[in-house]
């Protein structure tokens, strides 16, 4: 296979333009990279375009959780729930050091809800749709233990459960890799201006490529919209539900100004809706916010004040006593749900179902809302949607979505470093072992993340812009202080050569993305 890079990406492009497609996807988040994955290992000839960069949108900007919807059990969606916690045992056993277990901690308070017994009956039969018994509970003199720091004021103990957390955006890019490795292609920067419609029928699309603006028409005879909190651009709608764009905003914070060994979820006190506090690559990570986003969805979603001040007094709610301030927060990023609403107007954000819908057209089909974690099961959906407009049907392919690849020796690592490169890199492996060779095993900054990783993005993941590399490919822009500024001039000397860019083309980069970091990824602006 030739290199995956933007070279790859000018030469290929006309090409790709000039082929009859079965099937086009357009949106290169988890739902997208689950229908190419799908498609593909089923002889499909199939190409995925995404308007920016992979995981773009909401799937490098979500809370991280490959989880069964604990919540979702309490609003009657017992279906999304059981498929949901069959696919995280399922994505646990596929995917080691990309989807890790995770502990989640529950406290009760005198008083409070939700208290040890419902909720260990709630667990109960969360556990029975897994198949497997999964929590426990722990008196106060246990949970000292396991949560110092934890508020302690009419505190009953905790009951504490199991779930999962990946990197959503590695997760991306895994799934993609697996779909390309069995002849699928895919392209960053191309937006699609329109869909071609012929005789009451999508036969393909027209896109401009972001970086030259060229335009090029696609054919196909089959398109999947997958395109998150964008599904009502490009489709033709009918009745009244609609796309409800959903903000979650999320602080990182250094992990020894907040250390937890596990996750802990609480009611906030401000609205009883449910926060998170959990470790995440080597930090801590405190979220999410859910109200309606109202800027353009064409801009990078930031965090607002009034959701950094909510954050901040979860974190006063839970620890006090560790005085957590803005001084202490290292990042930010804010995410975009696309809900699918009925356009109910007293609704609250937090009390709209988190079920999908596929919503049809002659030639094309609209993915719309769903869940990381079941992103295989909305692909398998799609296709079979699909399926009657390439006439044919739709076959049975297995249910492994990763494949183990060739034995790979990574020496002068640990066994953790080993299994999250094997978890993160796939098929890959052996050109991270060619890297690990000439860059050596060294860590960026006090991140886990390797240069050699660094590296191979730049050689081979079709980086485009350097966000891409430091916000995506890699999270040392969100992991180190100030979005890795002190260690640019080394990535810069590491990466400016592979991605073949000159000095006035790293020099524009890197003000692009230190302005984009300051303004998405950091503190939102004092009052």
């Amino acid at each position: 296979m030739s290199a995956w890079n933007a070279a790859w990406r000018e030469k290929a492009l006309s090409e790709l333009a000039t082929r009859d497609w079965d099937m086009i996807v357009v949106g290169g988040g988890i739902s997208g990279a689950g229908i190419l994955r799908e498609a593909a290992r089923r002889g499909w000839s199939c190409l995925l375009i995404e308007q920016r960069d992979f995981a773009w949108g909401t799937s490098s900007r979500s809370s991280k959780m490959v989880h069964g919807g604990l919540r979702y059990i309490a609003k009657g969606q017992f279906g999304l729930t059981r498929d949901s916690v069959r696919e995280r045992q399922r994505l646990l056993g596929e995917a080691p050091g990309l989807v890790d277990p995770l502990s989640f901690i529950m406290p009760h308070y005198r008083g409070g809800f939700p208290g040890p017994r419902v909720f260990g009956t709630l667990l109960s039969l969360y556990d029975a749709l897994a198949g497997r018994s999964n929590h426990l509970f722990y008196r106060l003199e246990e949970l000292r233990y396991l949560a110092p720091g934890l508020k302690e004021d009419r505190l009953l103990g905790g009951t504490r459960f199991q779930d999962a957390v990946t990197d959503d955006a590695r997760l991306v890019m895994r799934v993609i890799a697996e779909a390309r490795a069995e002849g699928a292609e895919a392209l960053n920067g191309l937006k699609v201006i329109e869909l071609e419609r012929r005789d009451g029928r999508v036969q393909g699309l027209l896109a401009e490529d972001r970086e030259s603006g060229r335009r090029f028409g696609f054919r196909s005879r089959a398109v999947a919209l997958a395109t998150g909190a964008w599904a009502d651009a490009l489709r033709q709608k009918q009745g009244s539900e609609h796309i409800r764009p959903l903000r979650g905003s999320h602080l990182l914070l250094p992990a020894w100004r907040l250390p937890v060994a596990h996750a802990f979820s609480f009611m906030h006190g401000q609205d009883k809706r449910p926060v998170f506090v959990f470790p995440w690559e080597g930090a801590t990570v405190v979220g999410t916010t859910d109200l309606d986003h109202r800027d353009s969805l064409d801009d990078d979603a930031a965090i607002s004040r009034e959701e950094l001040d909510y954050l901040l007094a979860a974190c006063a709610q839970q620890f006090p006593s560790a005085r957590i301030t803005a001084d202490d927060v290292r990042s930010t990023w804010a995410g975009v749900r696309p809900v699918v609403s009925d356009g109910a107007p007293t609704l609250k954000p937090s009390d709209e179902k988190r079920e999908h819908a596929l919503w049809s057209e002659p030639g094309c089909v609209t993915l719309a809302g769903g869940k990381l974690t079941t992103f295989r099961l909305l692909a398998l959906e799609v296709l079979e949607a699909c399926a009657p407009m390439l006439e044919r049907p739709l076959e049975a392919a297995g249910e492994s979505v990763f494949s183990t690849g060739a034995a790979v020796v990574l020496p002068g690592l640990t066994p953790t470093q080993r299994r999250r490169l094997s978890g993160r890199h796939g098929r890959a492996l052996p050109e991270l072992a060619r890297l690990l060779k000439s860059v050596g095993t060294g860590r960026i900054g006090d991140t886990d993340c390797l240069w050699a990783e660094l590296a191979w993005a730049a050689e081979g993941e079709m980086v485009l812009h350097l966000d891409d590399l430091l916000l995506r490919r890699t999270r040392i822009g969100l992991l180190l202080a100030d979005g890795a500024t002190a260690e640019l001039p080394k990535v810069r000397a590491l990466c400016q050569p592979r991605l073949g860019w000159d000095d006035a083309r790293w020099k524009q980069e890197e003000q692009d993305y230190l302005a984009l970091w300051r303004r998405c990824y950091s503190l939102p602006d004092p009052r």
